[in-house]
């Protein structure tokens, strides 16, 4: 059976948009998009979700915390997880915080330094190879609170 390892922040986790942060809600796991690509590839598929709402691609975050940055993350899915055959890597939306001041070229190579992790010798060895998918992130829309 193939595996496709999907790694992501909030929109691979499946989290609803939400107004106030203590309003936590996640789609339920027929709704989320990893989901969805997986019944589309067909039953003969496993998948394996890593979404974390915040993450960045290469950014600690000095409001959520170090974990954050998606370098570490990723390193610690492709150990805990394998083998794969397929890893997608949804990211991007994060780094555009006004708190990080991230260019589209900073962004970018966060995204290289994620896909240098993934073709490291070791890991390609452990995994015996594995396609890379860089996804872009849906553009945000900023709703904003109802007045009144």
């Amino acid at each position: 059976m193939p595996t496709l390892l999907t790694f992501g922040d909030s929109n691979t986790h499946g989290q609803v948009p939400f107004r106030d942060t203590r309003d936590y809600q996640r789609f339920d796991a027929l709704t989320r998009w990893p989901a969805l690509a997986a019944r589309a590839l067909g039953e003969d598929w496993t998948l394996i979700e890593e979404g974390l709402p915040g993450r960045t691609t290469a950014m600690p975050d000095p409001v959520m915390g170090a974990h954050m940055d998606g370098r570490e993350g990723l390193k610690m899915a492709l150990a805990s997880h394998g083998p794969i055959d397929w890893l997608t890597i949804m990211l991007g939306t994060n780094d555009s915080k006004a708190r990080f001041g991230a260019s589209a070229e900073t962004i970018a190579a966060g995204f290289a330094a994620l896909v240098d992790i993934a073709t490291q010798e070791d890991i390609r060895q452990r995994h015996g190879g594995f396609d890379i998918l860089l996804i872009c992130p849906p553009t945000c829309v900023e709703a904003g609170l109802p007045r009144g």
